[in-house]
């Protein structure tokens, strides 16, 4: 455990940072799943709009959020 009061208080933040960015994530990553399982327009556009809030929250950069819009729209293309 730090010692330092400023790093106490940068493990406390990142702590509740990653808290409430975990489900965020794991909403995210449930619904490409989905899409890419049952690629129909319901579930790609479900997966674009968590891609593009954890995109948005600072969660996913923005080269994987392409890179997993890309996939998702290939698969519904392709069906």
């Amino acid at each position: 455990m730090a010692n330092i009061k400023s790093a106490k208080k940068r493990i406390l933040v990142n702590r509740t940072k990653h808290s409430n960015n975990l489900p965020i994530k794991s909403a995210m990553k449930t619904a490409v799943k989905k899409a890419m399982v049952d690629p129909n327009e319901n579930t790609g556009k479900e997966a674009m709009k968590k891609i593009d809030k954890a995109l948005s929250s600072g969660i996913i950069k923005k080269n994987k959020a392409a890179r997993l819009k890309s996939r998702v729209s290939k698969k519904m293309n392709s069906k």
